[in-house]
């Protein structure tokens, strides 16, 4: 059945990344586990009384062909993994018109749940304080000199003069930090002037982030050695930790309450709709 194909397609694309037909025996078999599934939340769902009236944008199908499109590198590609699956381009488009209509409704399931107001997220923010904490965090630059014995101008003698030389020119002249970045530092952040971003405790080597966290805002490190080579580090701005206020997390928490609500009662409906279903099939 052409459903079902698209479907066991669907599954095999989204467990294993590869087409049904290339499937092994126990893959197929989990494969098909998961299409019945698929396709019992379509039945249940599209025969529901929430689905009437329900429609598409224009040109969400169109827009689903062309994010699977891009997904293979031309149309013969394309057309191959349909012809493996037994599906044609219009049984592609019926089954994705199914498939964004489903989504469609719980869509509208879940928005019946309404919007989570002031008072919910409030209690939800001074009862999760925890989850609006921000630690600390620096924005810093680099200069790197790499460490390998196989070019002379790169040994650990070396490497170690080069640095402290441009560290010379940095203390008098620390405005050329991007500048000597640019020509000198071995690391791919020269090419935006040695620009880390900004940086939390442990995202850097060892060595790097305890001397970095001890910087003060615009202050130059030594030579700091970690196992690429040599390293040269500013701290360009210092962020310290704290605890975002309501006022700021506000818009963006109910945002997230209200998504999660809906979610959540949309999986509660579906989960009723399909026991009904399993009811009704063995009475």
């Amino acid at each position: 059945m052409t459903l079902n194909a698209y479907y066991e397609l669907k599954a095999a694309l989204a467990l294993f990344g590869k087409e049904f037909s290339a499937l092994q025996t126990e893959e197929q078999t989990r494969a098909s586990d998961v299409a019945r599934q698929y396709s019992a939340i379509e039945a249940v769902v599209l025969s529901s009384d929430e689905a009437r009236g329900v429609c598409l944008a224009p040109g969400a199908v169109d827009g689903a062909i062309a994010e699977i499109r891009n997904r293979h590198p031309d149309e013969d590609s394309l057309a191959a993994t349909l012809s493996h699956a037994g599906l044609t381009k219009q049984d592609l488009a019926d089954a994705l018109q199914r498939d964004l209509l489903v989504d469609a409704v719980m869509a509208r399931v879940g928005a019946a749940s309404g919007t989570v107001g002031d008072t919910e997220s409030e209690i939800f923010y001074y009862t999760h304080l925890d989850r609006f904490h921000v630690p600390e965090r620096r924005s810093a630059r680099h200069i790197l000199i790499t460490i390998n014995e196989s070019y002379p101008d790169n040994t650990e003698e070396k490497a170690l003069r080069r640095v402290e030389e441009i560290g010379k020119r940095l203390h008098s002249k620390p405005g050329r930090f991007e500048e000597q970045a640019i020509k000198h530092s071995e690391c791919p952040t020269a090419l935006n002037g040695g620009q880390l971003g900004e940086i939390r405790r442990g995202q850097l080597y060892a060595e790097l982030d305890a001397v970095l966290f001890e910087l003060k805002a615009g202050e130059l490190s030594g030579p700091v050695r970690s196992e690429l080579g040599y390293h040269l580090l500013r701290c360009d701005a210092i962020q310290p930790e704290r605890t975002l206020p309501y006022a700021e997390v506000a818009e963006s928490l109910r945002a997230r309450l209200t998504e999660e609500r809906a979610q959540r009662d949309a999986k509660r409906w579906l989960a009723g709709r399909l026991k009904q279903a399993r009811a009704t099939s063995t009475s």
